[in-house]
């Protein structure tokens, strides 16, 4: 069992920035990859970011390459997503989840936290 817990979320101007963090726990955490996802109302959860603890492998998708960076501490057992120039677009929920694979697909991961909501003003 893996326990997820996000934090960081909050408003944000148009160009800022915000980081978003994400504790785990668990016996068998650093077996896992870990990944953001975001959803806004009325839309499927996107892929965001993932990195696999192992080899520190990175993934982003194409609408966040550049601005967002995903990172571990191992030694937290904590992830981060550090965004910049943000966008209003890039308003959504924003969940953290543990994968046994550095997937881009939401199904692949077994676990999920609560989610912290992201507001990008312009």
């Amino acid at each position: 069992q893996v326990q997820l817990v996000e934090s960081g979320g909050g408003q944000a101007q148009d160009g800022g920035s915000l980081r978003l963090s994400c504790a785990a726990s668990g016996r068998t955490v650093s077996s896992y990859a870990m990944g953001w996802f975001r959803q806004a109302p009325g839309k499927e959860r996107e892929f965001v970011a993932a990195i696999t603890w192992a080899g520190g492998s990175t993934y982003y998708s194409d609408s966040v390459k550049g601005r967002f960076t995903i990172s571990r501490d191992y030694a937290k057992n904590t992830v981060y997503l550090q965004m910049n120039g943000l966008k209003p677009e890039d308003t959504a929920v924003y969940y953290c989840g543990a994968s046994r694979y550095g997937s881009r697909i939401a199904m692949d991961y077994d676990y999920w936290g609560q989610g912290t909501q992201v507001t990008v003003s312009s």
